[in-house]
């Protein structure tokens, strides 16, 4: 097979800031699917990517040519990575302002207002004495 040709400086540059190293990525090249008549079935442009540590596995048939597709394929792991983070970011972010909002002591209001409803409470229990007991 001829030498591949390089990855563009800024996938390069996103693979290498989150951490995808080539060496972690299984490449497989197999029959596209879908219309093309006799060329599809002939040429295996479709790539297929399976990056091992994430388990995310890619199938890439976006154009007829197999190089293009490969940055393409490259490409939509590095998306689903930088997802992935973000997702785990905001549910760590989240998570702390919960942790937050419930150690927040309550408003000089709020206080009153729990007071006054429990209150309201202990009459609502004081009245559930059975009835003709009163003293």
């Amino acid at each position: 097979m001829a030498t591949e040709p390089p990855l563009p400086e800024e996938l390069m540059l996103r693979m290498q800031h989150l951490k995808v190293i080539e060496g972690d990525l299984t490449e497989r090249f197999i029959r596209g699917s879908g219309p093309g008549g006799q060329k599809i079935n002939k040429t295996s442009s479709c790539v297929q990517l399976r990056h091992v540590p994430s388990g995310i596995e890619i199938k890439c048939q976006h154009s007829r040519s197999l190089a293009a597709n490969r940055v393409k394929a490259r490409s939509l792991v590095c998306d689903i990575l930088e997802e992935r983070e973000i997702k785990r970011r905001a549910a760590r972010r989240a998570e702390a302002a919960k942790r937050r909002r419930q150690k927040r002591q309550p408003s000089r209001r709020q206080k009153k207002i729990n007071v006054a409803n429990k209150r309201r409470h202990g009459i609502k229990k004081r009245l559930r004495g059975r009835p003709g007991t009163e003293e």
